[in-house]
C-alpha cells in the first residue's frame, strides 16, 4: 500500500498499533504495520528494557513512543507539581471512599514487598504521574533508542518535545478528538494527526469517528491523518481511509492477542463484552476514558458519591486500590473480579478470539482489499 503515512516511515501498510506491550510492537511491526509503545507507565529503567528488546527483535524497521502529556493538569502552571503535593490535594472523603470500595467488596492489601511501583506510586518527590516532569526522561530514551516517531495522546506536545523530535530527525504526532484541537496541533508544529473518535478505548472525546475524521482532514490540509476509534477490521480501515485518512491508529484490537499482557480476567472480560459494554468514564485517571463496564465504573457513576477528581489526583487516588484489584481479580466470584476491568473501546464487541497479532494485521489488509474491490465492482457499468 502506499499513502503519506507508509512514504512517511517506509513501512508495507498503513496499520499503526498502539499497545503497551512490546511483543505486540514487534508483532506488527514485523508484520508491516508500525508498533507504537504506550510508555506513560514505564519507569526509565524498564523503557529502557522494553525499547533494547524491540529494537532485537525489528531490525532496522521503525517503531514509535507514545508518551502522555496534557496541555492542562494540576500544577501545570506552576511549572508541575510532585506526589506528595498530589496527594495533598485529595480530599478526605475520597480517600474514605475508596478506603470503603475495597472493604465492601473485600479486596485484600497489598504484601509489604507489593509497594512502590505503578501510575501514581512512588516516593513524595517523583514528579506527577503524566507530566511534563515525568515523561522528559522517558522521550530522551525513546530518542536514543532510535524511535520514528513521538506521539501524545492528550493535546499538543510540548514545544521541547517537538524541537527536540525536529533536532533527531524523529516525527511527531498527536490525537486529537475536535477539528479545533487538530488545527492546534498542526499550529505547534506536529507531523501528523490522529484523529479518535468517541468509540475509542482510553482517553477520547464525544464525536463519533464517522463525522471527525473528514472534519479532521479537510481542517489540517496537507498534513496527514490516522483514523482512530472503532477500527479493528478490515471494512473499517477502508471506511477511515474513504473519509480522507492515511491509515489507522488502532488500540483495543491487540488487547486480546496472544502476545497481549492483558490481565487474565479481564481479557476474558473483553472476549465475552458486546459493544455497548463500554463507558467513558473519569474513574481512572480523572479525565473521561472509555473503559469496560464493571462495578468500579457503577461505584464511580453514582451522583450519591463522591465524583472523580481531576487529573492527577484520580491517579494518585486510585493506583495502589487498582493495583490491589488487579492483584485479587484471579479469584473467580471475587468481590476484586467484579471490580476489574481496563481501558477498552467499543470494537470490542468483536474481540472475541484470541489470535496471534500478525494474524491481525493479516486479515484487516485482506479484509480492507475485499471492502475496496466490492466498492470498486459498484462503479461498473
Amino acid at each position: 500500500m502506499k499513502t503519506p503515512m507508509t512514504d512517511m516511515f517506509g513501512i508495507d501498510v498503513p496499520i499503526f498499533a498502539f499497545t503497551h506491550c512490546r511483543d505486540v510492537v514487534a508483532a506488527v511491526t514485523k508484520a508491516g504495520g508500525l508498533g507504537v509503545l504506550g510508555a506513560v507507565a514505564h519507569s526509565p529503567e524498564q523503557l529502557e528494557i522494553d525499547l533494547e528488546w524491540i529494537k532485537n527483535e525489528i531490525g532496522d524497521h521503525p517503531f514509535g513512543v507514545d508518551l502522555i502529556v496534557p496541555a492542562k493538569y494540576a500544577g501545570s502552571d506552576e511549572g508541575g507539581i510532585n506526589i506528595g503535593q498530589v496527594r495533598e490535594l485529595i480530599p478526605a472523603d475520597h480517600k474514605a471512599y475508596v478506603d470503603d470500595i475495597l472493604k465492601r467488596y473485600g479486596v485484600p492489601a497489598l504484601a509489604d514487598d507489593e509497594g512502590g511501583r505503578g501510575i501514581g506510586r512512588g516516593g513524595s518527590d517523583t514528579a506527577a504521574p503524566m507530566s511534563a516532569e515525568s515523561q522528559d526522561p522517558n522521550l530522551e530514551i525513546a530518542l536514543a533508542h532510535g524511535s520514528s516517531l513521538i506521539v501524545n495522546a492528550l493535546g499538543p506536545p510540548p514545544q521541547h518535545m517537538i524541537d527536540r523530535c525536529n533536532e533527531l530527525g524523529a516525527k511527531t504526532g498527536a490525537l486529537a478528538g475536535k477539528a479545533q484541537h487538530a488545527e492546534r496541533h498542526v499550529n505547534a508544529g506536529v507531523d501528523f494527526i490522529i484523529a479518535q473518535g468517541s468509540e475509542a478505548g482510553g482517553h477520547t472525546g464525544e464525536i463519533g469517528t464517522m463525522v471527525l475524521i473528514p472534519e479532521i482532514v479537510d481542517a489540517v490540509g496537507d498534513t496527514p491523518v490516522l483514523g482512530a476509534g472503532g477500527i479493528g477490521h478490515g471494512r473499517q480501515m477502508a471506511a477511515a481511509m474513504a473519509l480522507g485518512a492515511s491509515g489507522v491508529w488502532c488500540g483495543s484490537v491487540w488487547l486480546t492477542t496472544d502476545e497481549a499482557e492483558t490481565h487474565p480476567v479481564v481479557k476474558d472480560k473483553f472476549l465475552a463484552a458486546s459493544s455497548s459494554d463500554t463507558i467513558r468514564s473519569r474513574s481512572r485517571t480523572g479525565k473521561h476514558a472509555r473503559q469496560l463496564k464493571s462495578a468500579w465504573t457503577d461505584e464511580w457513576e453514582n451522583p450519591e458519591t463522591p465524583m472523580p477528581l481531576g487529573m492527577p489526583m484520580q491517579m494518585v487516588l486510585t493506583g495502589e486500590a487498582i493495583m490491589r484489584i488487579d492483584r485479587a481479580a484471579h479469584n473467580a466470584g471475587s468481590g476484586a473480579e467484579a471490580l476489574s476491568n481496563y481501558f477498552v473501546g467499543q470494537i470490542v464487541g468483536t474481540m472475541n478470539e484470541s489470535k496471534p497479532a500478525a494474524r491481525v494485521v493479516m486479515e484487516m489488509v485482506e479484509e480492507f482489499i475485499d471492502a475496496v474491490e466490492s466498492l470498486g465492482r459498484q462503479l461498473e457499468v
